[in-house]
């Protein structure tokens, strides 16, 4: 794949019924980046990512997909170039996994193109990538929480868009499986060029595995930038009305919030822990 396509808002403003959720949001997502949205709840994150895949028409502004306004593209285009993941969809009753995921091959099949070895290939591709190709034959109802989301990836996975838009993929799975998502994102953006755009509600895995951070609060961007640039104690506290300590991430060496709670505030260097009580 390549980083040719590009993908922005020009004074986005999204809104429910009179209720305004994005404010007037101009936003570049990075070509062939792992961008990672954060910011608390109800702050607009799932919103303007539903705006930017024309799931949310504007109130006004314009979203561009290669300098064109993407409400004004055939369908069939903006799905064969832009894979979205959107918040808890929801799989039509019955339909296996197997079935699910090949509906990601959708966008690539013309009026007279049949089922290809290339599909069949990325169904098999992704249904291996997400760790669900036992589940192939069972029906997508049947599964847990977790197993569902997987798949729901795995469908993204097959439409091989070099732009792929995930709202809080990590949702619903446990930590070993939402590492294993996010570490499959970062392939995909490494080695395959696909420029990745995912909410995030973990920060510290958004800081791990991101090389851009956009943090949003009441519907406007506060700061965007690498994560060592973008996630300070003073932006933390605007963004997330937390207070908190930041120390090196072991094992990237990226930014990592240590929240301060009311009961365990911030000793000074080098004094004593407190003793157990008793």
């Amino acid at each position: 794949m390549t980083d040719g396509h590009s993908l922005r808002t020009d004074r986005l403003r999204l809104a429910y019924d009179s209720h305004e959720v994005v404010k007037g949001l101009s936003f570049e997502v990075p070509p062939g980046r792992f961008t990672a949205i954060v910011g608390p709840n109800a702050c607009g994150k799932s919103t303007l990512l539903r705006g930017m895949a024309r799931l949310l028409a504007p109130a006004s502004g314009a979203v561009l997909l290669d300098g064109r306004s993407i409400h004004t593209l055939p369908t069939r285009e903006v799905a064969a170039t832009l894979g979205m993941l959107p918040q808890s969809p929801v799989a039509p009753e019955g339909i296996t996994v197997t079935d699910l995921v090949s509906r990601g091959r959708y966008p690539h099949q013309g009026w007279f193109r049949r089922w290809t070895g290339d599909d069949e290939a990325a169904v098999a591709e992704a249904l291996l990538a997400t760790d669900v190709l036992e589940l192939a034959e069972r029906p997508v109802d049947e599964l847990s929480g977790g197993q569902r989301q997987r798949v729901w990836i795995a469908m993204a996975l097959a439409q091989r868009t070099e732009l792929l838009l995930l709202d809080e993929p990590t949702t619903y799975l446990d930590l070993p499986h939402q590492v294993e998502v996010l570490d499959l994102l970062t392939d995909l953006n490494r080695t395959e060029g696909t420029t990745v755009v995912t909410v995030l509600h973990d920060l510290n895995l958004a800081c791990r595995y991101a090389d851009h951070l956009v943090a949003l609060r009441a519907g406007e961007i506060v700061a965007q930038g690498p994560p060592a640039e973008v996630v300070t104690e003073q932006v933390v506290e605007d963004v997330f009305g937390m207070r908190c300590a930041l120390v090196p991430d072991p094992l990237s060496g990226t930014p990592m919030v240590v929240p301060v709670g009311r009961h365990h505030c911030a000793r000074p260097a080098g004094a004593a822990p407190p003793a157990p009580s008793e």
